[in-house]
C-alpha cells in the first residue's frame, strides 16, 4: 500500500459512526479561504519578479565570458611592467563546478536584490504562511468530522499533500535557506493541485473501511504524503535547472536571450546550485521513501494476508522507488552529471505523479480510493 491506498474489499461496509456534517462544512470553508488566500499570495510573488531589479543579466554574461576566456587562454602568462620592472601575472583560475557547469554566481532571487521587490516578497511569504495555517486548519477539521486520519480518499490526500508541500518550503526558509524563488512556482501549482481537488476529487467525508482502521495509516501514509512533497521541491528545482542551464549556454555560446530569460532566469541560482540543491533534497528523502515501500507491505501482510502481490500501486511503487534510485547512481557518477541525470529526474518524479493519479484513477486493483 502506498500513498493513502483504501483497499477495494468486496462486500466491505463503512462503519456506522456519525459524520459531523458541521466540522466538514468548516472544513470545506477553510479549504476555500486558504485557495483564496493563496491566490492573492501568487499575485504578491509576481509583483515580486515584475518589481525586482533586472540590472544583474551584466554579471552573470561577464561571468560566463570571464570564465570562456580564461579556458581558451589555458596557462598561458601575460607581461606588465610595474614601475622599471616586468611582472608575469598569470590568468585567474576557473574551477568548475561539481555538476561540470560552468561556474556562474548565483542570481540576486526573486526580487534581484531591489528594495520594493523584497517588500513584494514579503507580503507573498506572510501570505504563504497564512494559507498553509488556513489549509491546516481545513485538513484538521475533515479529520476531526469522522475522527480519522484525512486521508480517505483522493480528494483528503490532494488537501493534504498541498499542505505539505508548503510546509516543506515553509521549513526551508525557517532553516535560512535561499528557497525564496521556489514560492512563485510552489504556489502556482499547490492552486491548480487544491482547484482539480474541490472540483474533480471531491469526496463527502465519509468513514473509512475497516480494513484501514490500523495504526499503519498514520505511519505509513504520513510518510508516503512528505516524501512526495519533498520529491515535488526537487522536481521543481530540476526543471528550473534545465531552463537555467540553456540560458547559460547559450550566454556562454555569445547568444542573446529573450527579454523573459533575462528577466526571470537571471535570478534564479546557478545552474550548478540547481543542481545540487534537487539533488540533496531527492538524497534526503530516499531512504524515507524506501521505508514507506517497507511499511505498506507489512501493513498488506496484515490486511490481506500476504506482502506482496504485484498489485498496481504496489508495482508502480516499486517502479518509482527503481527510477529514483537509477537517478542517485547516476548523479553519483561522473558521467551522468548535469543534464543526464536531471533527465532521469524527472522521469523518476513522473512515475511518482503516475502512481499517484493514475494508478488511482484509472488502473482497476486492491487500492482504489473511495468515490472517485
Amino acid at each position: 500500500m502506498t500513498l493513502a491506498a483504501v483497499p477495494d474489499l468486496a462486500g466491505a461496509t463503512n462503519l456506522a459512526a456519525a459524520t459531523n456534517e458541521h466540522l466538514a462544512s468548516i472544513s470545506n470553508t477553510l479549504i476555500y479561504s486558504a485557495m483564496a488566500v493563496y491566490t492573492l499570495a501568487f499575485f504578491a510573488y509576481i509583483a515580486e519578479w515584475l518589481f525586482g531589479s533586472r540590472s544583474k543579466v551584466g554579471r552573470t554574461a561577464a561571468a560566463l565570458t570571464a570564465t570562456a576566456r580564461a579556458e581558451a587562454r589555458g596557462p598561458a602568462v601575460t607581461v606588465k611592467k610595474d614601475g622599471g620592472t616586468a611582472v608575469l601575472e598569470r590568468p585567474q583560475v576557473v574551477v568548475r563546478s561539481a555538476a561540470g557547469a560552468r561556474d556562474v554566481p548565483d542570481g540576486p532571487g526573486a526580487h534581484g536584490g531591489d528594495e520594493q521587490g523584497d517588500m513584494y516578497g514579503r507580503i507573498a511569504i506572510s501570505l504563504t504562511v497564512l494559507a498553509f495555517l488556513v489549509e491546516l486548519g481545513g485538513v484538521i477539521a475533515r479529520a476531526a468530522s469522522v475522527e480519522r486520519a484525512p486521508w480517505g480518499n483522493m480528494y483528503e490526500f490532494n488537501i493534504t499533500f498541498s499542505t505539505v508541500a508548503v510546509g516543506v518550503y515553509l521549513g526551508l526558509l525557517a532553516l535560512k535557506k535561499n528557497v525564496r524563488w521556489l514560492g512563485l512556482f510552489l504556489i502556482t501549482t499547490v492552486l491548480l493541485d487544491l482547484g482539480l481537488a474541490v472540483t474533480v476529487l471531491y469526496t463527502a467525508s465519509d468513514q473509512l473501511v475497516p480494513a484501514l482502521h490500523s495504526y499503519w495509516l498514520y505511519i505509513h501514509v504520513s510518510t508516503a504524503i512528505f516524501c512526495g512533497a519533498v520529491f515535488y521541491v526537487g522536481a521543481v528545482a530540476t526543471i528550473l535547472y534545465l531552463f537555467k542551464d540553456a540560458y547559460e549556454n547559450k550566454l556562454a555560446t555569445g547568444g542573446k536571450p529573450g527579454a523573459f530569460a533575462n528577466s526571470v532566469l537571471d535570478r534564479l541560482p546557478a545552474a550548478a546550485s540547481l543542481d545540487k540543491f534537487a539533488y540533496r533534497v531527492n538524497a534526503a528523502v530516499f531512504p524515507l521513501w524506501t521505508f514507506t515501500i517497507i511499511a505498506g507491505a507489512i501493513w498488506a501482510g496484515d490486511a490481506w494476508g500476504r506482502y506482496w502481490g504485484w498489485d498496481p500501486k504496489e508495482t508502480w511503487s516499486f517502479i518509482t522507488w527503481v527510477a529514483y534510485a537509477c537517478y542517485l547512481h547516476a548523479r553519483a557518477t561522473a558521467g551522468w552529471k548535469g543534464r543526464k541525470a536531471a533527465y532521469l529526474a524527472m522521469i523518476a518524479f513522473g512515475c511518482w505523479l503516475f502512481n499517484y493519479y493514475g494508478v488511482n484513477i484509472f488502473v482497476t486493483g486492491k487500492h482504489s480510493y473511495a468515490g472517485v
